[in-house]
């Protein structure tokens, strides 16, 4: 496993479907994750805790899924110095586009990484926390590396089905 872990914390236990995505992705590159549930609203004195003793604790990335309000990413952002990433929950009938607003829309001091609402985002965040962690272990910028020619390739074999199918019309 790498040096520093990701914490995953996330609003509420309905979010762990999506979460799971961002855990997966940090499993795949061996990096240590905790998953947590906060909630910015009804548990604030325990997310203030948990943020401005993470770096203590060892963790080097925060991830944070939440949605309606979407308040936590900002909240731990005010209360530590290591990079927080959100994930905005569609779990309202506006289907996430309040939960993008609120996270995306931090006042200029507190910086709050944004992805893509759903799973998606939650899979971008633990890429993002990979790459982070990559800056400080060449280990991992090895395994980025190789997960980005696997996407490549990806690309490259679908394209060569498609031009088959096409040429078969």
């Amino acid at each position: 496993m790498t040096a520093g872990k990701v914490a995953i914390l996330m609003g509420s236990d309905s979010d762990l479907e999506i979460m799971k995505e961002a855990a997966d992705v940090l499993n795949e590159f061996q990096v240590d994750c905790d998953i947590q549930v906060l909630s910015a609203h009804r548990s604030p004195e325990l997310v203030s805790e948990f943020a401005s003793k993470a770096r203590d604790n060892g963790y080097r990335v925060i991830i944070c899924g939440a949605g309606g309000a979407a308040h936590l990413a900002g909240v731990v952002a005010a209360h530590t110095t290591l990079p927080v990433i959100g994930v905005p929950m569609n779990s309202t009938p506006l289907g996430g586009f309040d939960s993008l607003l609120a996270t995306v829309q931090m006042p200029a001091g507190i910086p709050v990484a944004t992805v893509a609402v759903g799973k998606p985002g939650a899979r971008n965040a633990g890429i993002l926390a990979v790459q982070m962690l990559a800056l400080a272990d060449a280990g991992l910028a090895k395994k980025l590396s190789e997960f980005k020619s696997k996407l490549t390739e990806s690309v490259r074999e679908k394209n060569k089905k498609l031009q088959a199918q096409v040429k078969s019309r």
